[in-house]
């Protein structure tokens, strides 16, 4: 089976009917069941455009969360949904305030909001040849969450005595969920993190001392962020294939962080047991590739160099430029294209229309077929 090199990293700009959807239902104008039937009709309706669109990893658009993170943080069991004092702050925004707070010990319950999910994607799949993708927060991800603020803090003392004890019981929580995925059909599962691009972060760290949110240094947050998402994923069946998804944060267009790869790169990049990163590249933010280096030989990257951001398309020789510049560090084979995220990591959504988001793929889609189709062909 010939490799595609075109990628989606997997969220969709909500579509009225769907946001009117959860409007009403929130104001208690419509039933739990009302909700899901729309979400269900919206999702269908997304799985085959992407299907008439060219693409083979197909994914729910992310349709029936709210946020990309939290909404799978609140499916597991020993956790709350709370408000916090402040949302998240990103580069002249804030966000709502949910947060995700312990009030018991963590553990997958057999039933989340995640394995529901996937299982409708994997009815809209089957007898096709598409592959439906799962995406879910990565581990490190809720660590960071559960001592976001003095209040989360004090709740993670209230039920664990040790760092140890935690990590243990988020990794086996998240390894319950994914075999559970993999027993109902999935066989793609992506680890969306923003831990590495906020340690990456030199701004962030400068000031770390003044946050409530650090409750360990830059150097122990990379060993311990490292330790938990390899232990989540290990011991996993072979021919599932997982992948992380590195942000620097989206959020109706903004951006969260900034930073080089260097400092994350032997740590995230030479160790992280995944099979394939996806790395935002689309601007100046995310430094040059020579952290690519670190890359083993027999995993893969795929570039983000396609901005999910701004509706402005870019150019296609200068992304050819930078994929050529890439393949210094990492072969042309193991290298594939995405946009550098998804459109509406939450419900919000970025700012550009449903037309301009298809846009955005449909380039990505004509750069990669420019650049590997011949390259293929050549090796043939």
């Amino acid at each position: 089976m010939t490799k595609v090199h075109y990628d989606i990293v997997g969220s969709f700009l909500r579509p009225q009917e769907l946001k009117q959807a959860r409007t009403d239902f929130a104001a208690g104008k419509i039933s739990h069941d009302q909700l899901t039937q729309i979400e269900n009709k919206c999702i269908k309706e997304l799985v085959a455009k992407e299907a008439q669109h060219g693409l083979k990893i197909v994914t729910d658009g992310e349709f029936r969360r709210s946020y990309w993170h939290l909404d799978t943080f609140w499916g597991f069991a020993g956790i709350d949904h709370v408000k916090s004092e402040h949302g998240y702050f990103f580069h002249g925004e804030e966000t709502r305030n949910d947060s995700a707070r312990l009030s018991g010990r963590i553990s997958f319950s057999g039933d989340h909001p995640d394995l529901r999910s996937f299982k409708y994607l994997k009815s809209l799949t089957e007898g096709t040849n598409l592959t439906p993708r799962q995406s879910i927060p990565a581990p490190s991800q809720l660590f960071l969450e559960l001592y976001r603020g003095s209040a989360n803090q004090d709740a993670v003392k209230k039920y664990y005595s040790d760092t140890a004890a935690l990590i243990a019981d988020i990794a086996q929580a998240y390894h319950d969920l994914i075999l559970a995925l993999y027993e109902a059909g999935a066989r793609d599962v992506k680890l969306d993190d923003c831990t590495w691009g906020l340690l990456a972060d030199d701004d962030v760290w400068a000031h770390a001392g003044d946050s409530s949110d650090f409750a360990f240094s830059r150097d122990e947050y990379k060993d311990l962020f490292l330790q938990l998402n390899n232990a989540a994923i290990k011991d996993l069946p072979s021919d599932l294939r997982l992948s992380t998804h590195v942000c620097r944060g989206n959020y109706h267009s903004t951006y969260a962080d900034s930073g080089s790869y260097d400092s994350v790169a032997k740590w995230l990049l030479a160790q992280e047991n995944v099979d394939a990163f996806y790395l935002e590249y689309d601007d100046a933010r995310s430094g040059n590739f020579e952290p690519l280096q670190e890359v083993p030989a027999d995993k893969d990257v795929v570039l983000g160099l396609i901005t999910s951001k701004r509706p402005q398309l870019e150019g296609k020789e200068e992304v050819k430029h930078r994929i050529k510049e890439a393949s210094e560090y990492v072969d042309l084979p193991h290298l594939s294209l995405s946009t550098q995220c998804g459109f509406a990591s939450t419900e919000e959504g970025n700012i550009l229309t449903e037309a301009e988001e298809w846009a955005k793929i449909q380039l990505v889609e004509t750069i990669a077929n420019e650049v590997w189709t011949p390259a293929i062909e050549n090796k043939d």
